[in-house]
């Protein structure tokens, strides 16, 4: 166990002075519930002497119905990284492979290590998205599943589905492919890979989702599967029992019927995105087109003191060592002083 990564979640800081302190380090929707999601978690924590429904009724049934696909398709867990450990003890056993580009969604490697998997980690391309073809190269016959995360975390880049046909092309019928859509909500490319849609086209493709993003439920931990019948099947075999909450349940049902309001807030966050996509441009720093809730800054060997300026003005960014920082498209008042700190920043060059 002592060789097993940690999971490094988005931190905090604390005040500065009369600066509020803001976190723009783990993705989180910094708006308040869709309206009447409150209501409706009052309303289930009268319940919580009961044990939740262990089958997600109720929530698949209105997740198989958005999607037009069987509820056998369907699995439910506590959010998307849940959802991933559960999908990894299903396919893969000791031995196997399990791939994803690196850098991508820090859980991947230590959800495959758990499992007592080996991961094949395939670099990114210069233009910080995923390499199909490098992929497809690194495919053996120990190779049980392969994740394709898009928009990618913490890079916000996409693969396409002229990509990802091809990319299928060359992955054999007994390889599960994931497609993590995490971030599925805030992307504004046409052009993106349809997760769903691919569920139809190929016999081993599945999607990943979550609740916590766009909806907002991230204290609520919801997230799901979307797949073959035999995987789903297997995949709800591998879930805690009881580890979806009645309340958990009934929001996330809440809030699918709330789908208008919901992308008003997305369309908003989007807004944002864009705004800073272009303030930082102006300032002369190298970004990737995000299509995520978060930005990523390639800042490289500066990174670490970029999160330390960041910190003494009270705003907590994600830091990957030597690799760049993910910032969080949260309140506006953070983000202008994110712009300042980068403008004095690449001053000092």
């Amino acid at each position: 166990m002592s060789d097993l990564p940690a999971y490094k979640a988005g931190k905090k800081v604390d005040p500065v002075g009369d600066l509020v302190a803001f976190k723009l380090s783990s993705n989180e929707n910094p708006l308040e519930p869709l309206p009447g999601i409150l209501e409706v978690i009052a309303h289930s924590a009268s319940e919580i002497n009961r044990y939740p429904d262990p089958f997600n009724t109720s929530l698949t049934m209105a997740l198989a119905t958005k999607f037009g696909v069987n509820p056998d398709m369907i699995a439910i867990g506590t959010g998307s990284v849940g959802v991933c450990q559960q999908i990894v003890q299903a396919v893969a056993d000791a031995g196997d492979e399990v791939m994803f580009a690196w850098r991508s969604f820090e859980a991947y490697p230590i959800i495959t290590a758990i499992a007592g998997a080996r991961a094949v980690m395939v670099a990114l391309d210069e233009d910080h998205a995923h390499d199909l073809s490098k992929m497809a190269d690194a495919i053996t016959e120990h190779t049980s599943v392969i994740f394709v995360c898009t928009p990618n975390n913490p890079t916000g880049t996409i693969v396409t589905q002229e990509q990802f046909d091809s990319f299928m092309t060359r992955v054999p019928h007994n390889v599960l492919v994931v497609i993590d859509e995490a971030y599925v909500e805030f992307n504004r490319d046409p052009h993106v890979v349809d997760g769903i849609l691919c569920i139809s086209k190929y016999p081993n493709v599945g999607v990943l989702r979550t609740f916590s993003k766009a909806y907002g439920l991230a204290g609520l931990r919801v997230g799901f599967f979307v797949g073959p019948v035999e995987v789903a099947q297997a995949v709800r075999k591998t879930a805690v029992p009881f580890g979806v909450s009645t309340i958990a349940q009934d929001a996330a049902v809440a809030s699918l019927a709330s789908e208008e309001a919901l992308f008003e807030r997305v369309n908003q966050i989007v807004q944002t995105r864009r705004w800073f996509e272009t303030k930082v441009r102006e300032l002369g720093y190298d970004l990737a087109e995000s299509q995520a809730n978060f930005v990523w800054l390639p800042l490289r060997e500066r990174t670490d003191d970029f999160v330390k300026e960041c910190a003494a003005q009270a705003v907590a960014v994600r830091p990957f060592s030597g690799e760049g920082v993910r910032i969080s498209i949260g309140e506006i008042e953070p983000l202008e002083r994110l712009l300042e700190i980068l403008k004095q920043f690449q001053q000092l060059g």
